[in-house]
């Protein structure tokens, strides 16, 4: 088996509440397609959303479990505190003002490692969410029917941050076991005022969708994972004989790794790193035209075959869902 190197980020999948604003939010207001609808296969009482580029792109991918009457999670150290999305250099003056026309909440932009400009703010179950705006190159392109002009939409994700009581043994997995090396921190010359505690790692030639911040807290608590926390964060391997060669390694390593799961769209294995994020390695395969064409994507409930003969009864305990249409097109200028 060939242990075929990590990619970068597949996706990250979070907890919500209400499934209605959730899809309100992620399509109306930041122009994400909605691009799989199904269920949590192990609680299928509830939808698993999908949201992400035109084709669901490994990398794109932010899905959720809205369960309605989910209590509101904590952020805290062994959590992922923040995710972010690429957006074009320039364009966070736009971001700032289409969410300030709809009353969402955004700190003013602020800079942060390698020239970065950051515009954070928070979903309606208060996870937190950032558009970085960075100098490096971008070709991923967005999604066409968005309706948020080519020159400020989101090209996917640019990195999820971490945060941990303790740097040392959640670097030494990432550094020794995944691959990732170590990429600027706080206190470097250039980065910061000294006193930051923010430290980033790549894996490959890094960039955006490939790397992770870490953020050290030692005195801080542990957070709570329900609605508006992330569950885990899914990194990139090629295939199902990659996935493999690394649950073998991972399991090697002494790391709980799970047998390989069946999630329709991808393979999936799970194991906690040192400082108790979910991990995930996701194969990049099938993908999301796996069961329904590339322009209808998200049109119609997907189930697996396993849950086919529970439809009628799925189908009426979940909530009905209105789409909305693409984003508005608007004349603000980019800053």
């Amino acid at each position: 088996m060939t242990k075929t190197p990590i990619e970068g980020i597949h996706h990250v999948t979070a907890i919500a509440s209400d499934a209605q604003a959730n899809v309100d939010f992620y399509v109306g207001l930041l122009g994400l397609r909605l691009v799989k609808r199904t269920v949590n296969f192990d609680d299928p009482g509830t939808y698993h959303l999908y949201y992400g580029d035109e084709a669901g792109t490994p990398g794109s991918i932010l899905t959720f479990f809205p369960w309605a009457h989910a209590v509101r999670g904590t952020r805290g150290v062994g959590q992922t505190s923040a995710t972010a999305f690429s957006v074009p250099e320039g364009s966070l003056g736009f971001w700032r003002d289409r969410l300030a026309g709809q009353n969402v909440l955004a700190a003013e932009p602020a800079d942060r490692l390698e020239r970065e400009s950051v515009l954070t703010l928070f979903d309606p179950d208060g996870m937190k969410l950032e558009l970085i705006a960075h100098p490096g190159a971008e070709d991923r392109a967005p999604w066409a029917g968005s309706g948020i002009p080519e020159r400020a939409a989101i090209r996917g994700f640019h990195s999820v941050t971490l945060t941990e009581k303790s740097l040392g043994p959640t670097t030494g997995l990432l550094t020794e076991a995944m691959g990732f090396h170590r990429v600027v921190s706080e206190g470097d010359a250039g980065e910061g005022d000294g006193g930051g505690n923010r430290s980033r790692y790549a894996i490959g030639a890094g960039g955006a969708g490939a790397q992770i911040d870490l953020l050290e807290e030692p005195s801080g608590s542990h957070g709570r994972v329900a609605a508006g926390s992330v569950h885990h964060v899914a990194f990139r391997v090629e295939d199902d004989a990659a996935q493999r060669a690394w649950l073998a390694d991972l399991a090697e390593r002494g790391l709980h790794v799970t047998p390989v799961q069946d999630r329709q769209y991808f393979h999936s294995i799970y194991y906690r790193e040192p400082g108790g994020v979910l991990f995930e390695l996701a194969t990049d395969p099938p993908g999301f035209t796996f069961d329904e064409p590339l322009a209808s994507l998200g049109s119609a409930l997907k189930l697996p075959p396993w849950l086919e003969a529970a439809r009628p009864r799925i189908e009426a305990a979940l909530p009905k869902l209105q789409v909305p249409a693409a984003a508005p097109a608007v004349a603000e200028g980019v800053a």
